[in-house]
């Protein structure tokens, strides 16, 4: 009888691997903000979106076709709910991104793992820590240096404002697929999440824009590219990922999506860092590593030192569906 690929792997090979994938896919992420900063120049934003998720959906949804006679009211009713908030998620940071710097832009919508706590909390009773409220103070710190820095020209509502905004609906979105993707199929789900912000997307663009008359061969490819590899690619990459490696290793790994956003803004949009927004990224990230990081590390230091003692059950750490 044959042996899958997977199975002749070691535990050891799986989580090294996973490690690989989920920063590849951080660095597709990371790719695409200056890629859609200069796409936007030409294509109209609602446009742009409605051809990514039509893309993403269409794709996978042929990859996952086998998978479609699972369809039932449940994975109706949430993959809609969830594609409306990651519709929603990519609307304002499209918008935003419009009047704000790729590397302000990619920062900022990490505000997502600082919030996804709270919302938990609401949703499904988790009680934040005082890590995770010692994260988001730190967090609005670090959001104040980048925001306030004279060099960019301070906080803009429709740049860096929306930007924000999108990282509260991507935290409702990823709220969502832990609460609903337990027990459903991860590519039909997702699948159904694209279909509907497709649809959400297409509305807003037959109400406020038109179709664009010309389309250079640069702005063709950062379309194919935003709908297939930042999207369609990156979302089955993180979950394969996350799957195999260690929470820790994941969170991290993923929180870098920012770093990447900034590095690739620098050498192709040529964005000046100055010394505030510098410091404020770096205390985006420390407050990061405070939500995301250090509760484990704390954790399995006492599990070291107190072999003997069963530990209490933990607070699952959310995950994160990708965005770009």
């Amino acid at each position: 009888m044959k042996t899958s690929f997977l199975t002749r792997l070691s535990d050891s090979q799986k989580r090294n691997g996973a490690k690989i994938i989920l920063l590849l896919s951080t660095v597709l992420w990371g790719s695409s903000y200056f890629i859609l900063k200069d796409t936007l120049d030409e294509v109209p934003p609602y446009f742009l979106l409605t051809f990514r998720f039509l893309v993403s959906a269409v794709l996978l949804g042929l990859i996952c076709f086998k998978k479609w006679k699972l369809m039932n009211v449940t994975y109706l009713w949430q993959g809609v709910l969830t594609g409306v908030f990651l519709a929603f998620a990519y609307i304002f940071q499209t918008l935003g991104l419009q009047n704000t710097t790729p590397g302000t832009s990619a920062f900022l919508t990490t505000v997502y793992c600082i919030l996804v706590p709270f919302i938990g909390w609401a949703v499904m009773k988790r009680r934040p820590t005082l890590l995770n409220l010692a994260a988001a103070v730190v967090c609005m710190a670090g959001i104040g240096l980048v925001c306030m820095d004279g060099g960019s020209g301070g906080f803009s509502m429709k740049g860096e404002g929306y930007t924000i905004i999108c990282g509260v609906f991507f935290a409702f979105q990823i709220v969502a697929v832990d609460r609903f993707g337990q027990k459903l199929d991860t590519f039909l789900f997702t699948t159904i999440q694209f279909f509907t912000a497709f649809v959400i997307c297409l509305v807003f663009f037959l109400a406020k824009e038109s179709m664009p008359t010309l389309l250079s061969s640069d702005s063709a490819f950062s379309l194919v590219y935003v709908g297939v590899m930042a999207t369609c690619v990156c979302f089955v990459m993180m979950n394969v990922g996350i799957k195999y490696a260690s929470s820790i290793a994941a969170s991290l790994i993923l929180s870098l999506e920012g770093v990447f956003g900034v590095a690739f803004s620098m050498i192709f949009y040529h964005e000046r860092l100055t010394l505030q927004v510098g410091m404020g990224f770096a205390v985006i990230f420390v407050a990061l590593l405070l939500n995301e990081v250090l509760p484990k590390l704390i954790a399995s230091r006492r599990d070291a030192a107190f072999p003997s003692v069963r530990p209490r059950k933990r607070t699952e750490v959310y995950k994160r569906e990708p965005c770009a």
